[in-house]
Protein backbone atom coordinates (compact mmCIF):
# COMPACT_ATOMS: atom_id res chain seq x y z
CA UNK A 1 0.00 0.00 0.00
CA UNK A 2 1.35 3.41 -0.95
CA UNK A 3 1.83 5.92 1.82
CA UNK A 4 -0.31 9.04 1.91
CA UNK A 5 2.01 11.95 2.66
CA UNK A 6 0.91 15.20 4.29
CA UNK A 7 2.33 18.64 3.62
CA UNK A 8 1.53 22.19 4.69
CA UNK A 9 1.55 25.23 2.41
CA UNK A 10 1.37 28.83 3.58
CA UNK A 11 -0.29 31.72 1.75
CA UNK A 12 1.13 34.86 3.31
CA UNK A 13 -0.41 38.15 2.15
CA UNK A 14 0.76 41.72 2.63
CA UNK A 15 0.10 45.10 1.06
CA UNK A 16 2.87 46.88 -0.81
CA UNK A 17 2.39 50.07 -2.80
CA UNK A 18 -1.38 49.78 -2.23
CA UNK A 19 -1.54 46.35 -3.89
CA UNK A 20 -2.07 42.91 -2.37
CA UNK A 21 1.06 40.73 -2.56
CA UNK A 22 1.76 37.08 -1.71
CA UNK A 23 5.03 35.58 -0.52
CA UNK A 24 6.67 33.02 -2.81
CA UNK A 25 9.92 31.05 -2.74
CA UNK A 26 11.96 29.65 -5.61
CA UNK A 27 12.39 25.90 -5.18
CA UNK A 28 15.84 24.32 -5.25
CA UNK A 29 14.62 20.72 -5.18
CA UNK A 30 12.66 18.63 -7.64
CA UNK A 31 9.86 18.57 -8.64
CA UNK A 32 9.42 22.07 -10.09
CA UNK A 33 13.08 22.94 -9.53
CA UNK A 34 13.75 26.69 -9.99
CA UNK A 35 10.00 27.31 -10.12
CA UNK A 36 8.24 29.62 -7.69
CA UNK A 37 5.92 28.08 -5.12
CA UNK A 38 4.34 28.74 -1.74
CA UNK A 39 6.44 28.20 1.39
CA UNK A 40 5.73 24.75 2.78
CA UNK A 41 6.85 21.18 3.12
CA UNK A 42 6.24 17.79 4.66
CA UNK A 43 4.83 17.40 8.16
CA UNK A 44 7.22 15.59 10.51
CA UNK A 45 5.98 12.72 12.67
CA UNK A 46 6.84 14.64 15.82
CA UNK A 47 4.88 17.82 15.09
CA UNK A 48 1.33 19.05 14.66
CA UNK A 49 0.06 20.69 11.49
CA UNK A 50 0.28 24.14 13.10
CA UNK A 51 3.86 23.47 14.22
CA UNK A 52 4.82 22.27 10.75
CA UNK A 53 3.38 25.39 9.12
CA UNK A 54 5.23 27.70 11.51
CA UNK A 55 8.49 25.78 11.05
CA UNK A 56 8.34 25.72 7.25
CA UNK A 57 7.57 29.43 7.11
CA UNK A 58 10.47 30.20 9.44
CA UNK A 59 12.94 27.95 7.63
CA UNK A 60 12.08 29.07 4.09
CA UNK A 61 11.47 32.78 4.59
CA UNK A 62 12.78 33.81 8.01
CA UNK A 63 9.31 34.96 9.07
CA UNK A 64 8.05 33.78 12.44
CA UNK A 65 5.56 34.61 15.19
CA UNK A 66 2.73 34.98 12.68
CA UNK A 67 -0.83 33.88 13.41
CA UNK A 68 -1.66 31.27 10.75
CA UNK A 69 -5.22 30.14 10.10
CA UNK A 70 -6.12 26.90 8.35
CA UNK A 71 -7.58 27.59 4.93
CA UNK A 72 -8.50 24.30 3.24
CA UNK A 73 -7.25 20.79 2.51
CA UNK A 74 -6.20 20.11 -1.08
CA UNK A 75 -5.99 16.45 -2.08
CA UNK A 76 -6.44 16.02 -5.81
CA UNK A 77 -4.92 12.72 -6.98
CA UNK A 78 -2.45 14.29 -9.40
CA UNK A 79 -1.52 17.45 -7.51
CA UNK A 80 2.02 16.23 -6.71
CA UNK A 81 4.17 14.16 -9.12
CA UNK A 82 5.91 12.51 -6.15
CA UNK A 83 2.81 10.49 -5.26
CA UNK A 84 -0.31 10.76 -3.12
CA UNK A 85 0.27 14.00 -1.24
CA UNK A 86 -2.42 15.89 0.67
CA UNK A 87 -1.69 19.46 1.73
CA UNK A 88 -3.28 21.50 4.48
CA UNK A 89 -3.08 25.14 3.42
CA UNK A 90 -2.77 28.05 5.83
CA UNK A 91 -3.08 31.78 5.27
CA UNK A 92 -2.27 35.00 7.08
CA UNK A 93 -1.95 38.74 6.52
CA UNK A 94 1.16 40.52 7.78
CA UNK A 95 2.77 43.98 7.56
CA UNK A 96 5.36 44.31 4.76
CA UNK A 97 8.12 45.12 7.22
CA UNK A 98 9.30 41.53 7.77
CA UNK A 99 12.88 40.78 6.75
CA UNK A 100 13.00 37.89 4.27
CA UNK A 101 15.74 35.32 3.80
CA UNK A 102 15.66 32.06 1.89
CA UNK A 103 16.31 28.73 3.59
CA UNK A 104 18.11 25.52 2.72
CA UNK A 105 15.63 24.37 0.08
CA UNK A 106 14.70 27.77 -1.36
CA UNK A 107 16.81 30.05 -3.55
CA UNK A 108 14.72 33.22 -3.20
CA UNK A 109 11.90 34.53 -1.02
CA UNK A 110 10.03 37.54 -2.37
CA UNK A 111 6.67 39.31 -2.52
CA UNK A 112 4.63 39.18 -5.75
CA UNK A 113 1.39 41.02 -6.68
CA UNK A 114 -1.49 38.55 -6.64
CA UNK A 115 -2.60 39.75 -10.09
CA UNK A 116 0.89 39.28 -11.60
CA UNK A 117 2.02 35.89 -10.34
CA UNK A 118 4.82 33.97 -12.07
CA UNK A 119 4.35 30.34 -13.09
CA UNK A 120 3.81 28.33 -9.89
CA UNK A 121 4.57 24.71 -9.08
CA UNK A 122 2.01 22.11 -8.01
CA UNK A 123 -1.52 23.54 -7.62
CA UNK A 124 -0.26 26.59 -5.77
CA UNK A 125 -1.95 29.12 -8.07
CA UNK A 126 -5.28 27.50 -7.16
CA UNK A 127 -4.39 27.71 -3.47
CA UNK A 128 -3.49 31.41 -3.74
CA UNK A 129 -6.74 32.13 -5.57
CA UNK A 130 -8.74 30.24 -2.95
CA UNK A 131 -7.05 32.18 -0.13
CA UNK A 132 -7.64 35.49 -1.89
CA UNK A 133 -11.30 34.58 -2.33
CA UNK A 134 -11.53 33.74 1.38
CA UNK A 135 -10.15 37.05 2.63
CA UNK A 136 -12.26 39.02 0.16
CA UNK A 137 -15.39 37.38 1.54
CA UNK A 138 -14.31 37.88 5.15
CA UNK A 139 -14.07 41.63 4.61
CA UNK A 140 -17.86 41.76 4.78
CA UNK A 141 -18.18 40.50 8.33
CA UNK A 142 -14.79 40.41 10.12
CA UNK A 143 -11.82 42.64 10.92
CA UNK A 144 -9.65 40.52 8.60
CA UNK A 145 -7.31 43.43 7.82
CA UNK A 146 -6.31 44.20 11.40
CA UNK A 147 -2.87 42.59 10.99
CA UNK A 148 -2.12 45.10 8.23
CA UNK A 149 -2.88 48.21 10.28
CA UNK A 150 -1.47 49.81 13.42
CA UNK A 151 -3.51 49.64 16.62
CA UNK A 152 -4.99 53.06 15.82
CA UNK A 153 -5.77 54.04 12.23
CA UNK A 154 -7.84 56.40 10.11
CA UNK A 155 -10.79 55.31 8.00
CA UNK A 156 -8.78 56.26 4.92
CA UNK A 157 -6.07 53.79 5.91
CA UNK A 158 -8.72 51.13 6.47
CA UNK A 159 -10.26 51.85 3.07
CA UNK A 160 -6.86 51.48 1.36
CA UNK A 161 -6.52 47.99 2.88
CA UNK A 162 -9.97 47.01 1.58
CA UNK A 163 -9.21 48.40 -1.87
CA UNK A 164 -5.96 46.42 -2.05
CA UNK A 165 -7.72 43.17 -1.13
CA UNK A 166 -10.68 43.79 -3.42
CA UNK A 167 -8.48 45.02 -6.26
CA UNK A 168 -10.30 48.26 -7.03
CA UNK A 169 -11.43 51.66 -5.70
CA UNK A 170 -14.34 52.09 -3.32
CA UNK A 171 -16.70 55.02 -2.91
CA UNK A 172 -15.58 56.87 0.21
CA UNK A 173 -19.08 57.75 1.46
CA UNK A 174 -20.49 54.25 0.95
CA UNK A 175 -17.44 52.64 2.52
CA UNK A 176 -17.73 54.70 5.68
CA UNK A 177 -21.46 54.10 5.92
CA UNK A 178 -21.06 50.33 5.58
CA UNK A 179 -18.13 50.29 8.01
CA UNK A 180 -20.29 52.02 10.60
CA UNK A 181 -23.12 49.53 10.05
CA UNK A 182 -20.83 46.53 10.55
CA UNK A 183 -19.69 47.78 13.94
CA UNK A 184 -16.18 46.37 13.58
CA UNK A 185 -14.40 49.66 14.40
CA UNK A 186 -14.86 52.24 17.11
CA UNK A 187 -13.48 55.78 17.55
CA UNK A 188 -10.60 56.23 19.99
CA UNK A 189 -11.37 59.86 20.75
CA UNK A 190 -8.02 60.82 19.26
CA UNK A 191 -7.17 62.66 16.07
CA UNK A 192 -4.27 62.57 13.62
CA UNK A 193 -3.07 65.52 11.59
CA UNK A 194 -3.13 64.40 7.95
CA UNK A 195 -3.45 67.67 6.00
CA UNK A 196 -5.64 70.71 6.24
CA UNK A 197 -7.84 69.09 8.87
CA UNK A 198 -7.13 66.25 11.32
CA UNK A 199 -8.57 62.76 10.82
CA UNK A 200 -10.24 60.80 13.57
CA UNK A 201 -8.45 57.67 14.75
CA UNK A 202 -10.22 54.34 15.13
CA UNK A 203 -9.48 50.88 16.46
CA UNK A 204 -11.04 47.49 15.82
CA UNK A 205 -13.79 46.66 18.28
CA UNK A 206 -13.56 43.40 20.18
Amino acid sequence: MKKHLVTVDIVLFTIRERNLHVLLIRRLAKPFENCFALPGGFVLKSESLDEAAARELREETGIEKVYLEQLYTFGELDRDPRGRVVTVAYYALVPPTHTLHSGTDAADAAWFPVDKLPALGFDHRQIVEYAHHRIRNKLDYTNVGFELLPEKFTLTELQLVHEAILGGPLDKRNFRRKTGQKGIVEPTGEWQRTGRKPAQLYRFSS
